[in-house]
């Protein structure tokens, strides 16, 4: 079991932090917690849960106007365009072991987050107050950025603040220049089937802790475990698959990759931030993301469709072959 709001809120008056503390109703966006806690001397904080390809999480802590290219910080981190994206709902419980809505730095307090990686936005040096959720999103905390600083320090973690709106060259001559922010090693979840983002789920439920939707630019793209599987297969054996041997089955996979991605960008949060130009960002997200994809499928389809006619030419070939010489015998 994590730690528990009230336990938190020792431990910190055990670290002698000097902190002051708003209860209020449960909120999930920033702008609900504005309504109780806006006119306390501070800054609003979001919070983003994410991970990449190899497992790796990270929270991404900002304040509410600053605007987040998870694409831009992506390459940043020297993981690619698309190397981050949402954490899976059930890594809250299993990771941070917080409730929706309460991610915020001091989920690192519990031992099983010790390798998720913490990127702080540098406005908060700026602030003479920072608002927080102490594991709960029925309260929230201010304190000042020393006081945060010594919370990190007292497990074991250095405060990385980061000009997260900044988009610096990356390249071969140009190194990313927050790859030493990249968790070392790799975090693994129980064997539980991927949820999608599903529209009856409270807003911003896995991806923020009071979150602005319209700043973030992230898009979730991670396929389900039945359509990575099928991706992850070697695209140049000598012998084709199945799939590429039967036309309906070849369809079937075409479908669970286009199906997949498009319930991971249908999303409470992208129908807030895109309303009715929805249907154009997942087109081009859709097209983007399999282009490359169905055009390397559709053209080794193609090969082995030309193999296949060619091996049934070449027994008829055969077979007639042979016919004529019986007669000619």
């Amino acid at each position: 079991m994590g730690f528990s709001k009230e336990q938190f809120l020792a431990r910190l008056q055990e670290l002698q932090i000097e902190f002051s503390q708003y209860e209020h109703p449960v909120v999930m966006t920033v702008e609900d917690q504005a309504k109780y806690v806006g006119n306390s001397e501070g800054g609003l904080s979001k919070n983003l849960f994410l991970k990449d390809k190899k497992n790796r999480f990270y929270i991404v802590s900002t304040l509410a106007d600053t605007k987040v290219d998870l694409k831009v910080l992506s390459q940043r981190l020297g993981l690619g365009k698309g190397g981050l994206r949402m954490a899976p709902e059930e890594a809250l419980g299993e990771v941070l072991q917080v409730p929706l809505g309460s991610v915020t730095p001091f989920a690192l307090v519990n031992d099983s987050a010790r390798n998720v990686s913490l990127l702080l936005d540098q406005g908060f040096k700026g602030q003479e107050r920072c608002l927080f959720h102490p594991l709960s999103n029925d309260m929230t905390i201010s304190l000042n950025v020393c006081e945060l600083d010594k919370f990190l320090r007292s497990i074991g973690r250095d405060s990385s603040y980061v000009d997260l709106e900044a988009n610096p060259p990356v390249g071969k001559d140009n190194p990313p220049d927050l790859a030493a922010l990249v968790p070392s090693d790799s975090i693994v979840l129980p064997d539980l089937p991927e949820k999608a983002a599903s529209l009856q789920a409270p807003p911003k439920a896995h991806l923020v802790s009071d979150n602005k939707s319209a700043d973030i630019t992230a898009k979730a793209t991670e396929p389900s475990r039945k359509v990575k599987n099928v991706k992850d297969k070697p695209v140049n054996s000598v012998q084709p698959s199945s799939s590429f041997k039967d036309v309906g089955q070849f369809v079937e996979e075409i479908l669970d990759k286009t199906s997949a991605l498009l319930l991971s960008e249908i999303t409470e949060e992208t129908i807030k931030q895109h309303g009715q130009q929805l249907g154009v960002v997942v087109s081009n997200c859709i097209r983007e993301h399999l282009a490359s994809e169905l055009k390397t499928d559709t053209t080794l389809y193609m090969q082995t469709a030309y193999m296949e006619g060619f091996h049934v030419a070449r027994k008829m070939f055969q077979s007639t072959d042979t016919h004529h010489q019986f007669r000619c015998l």
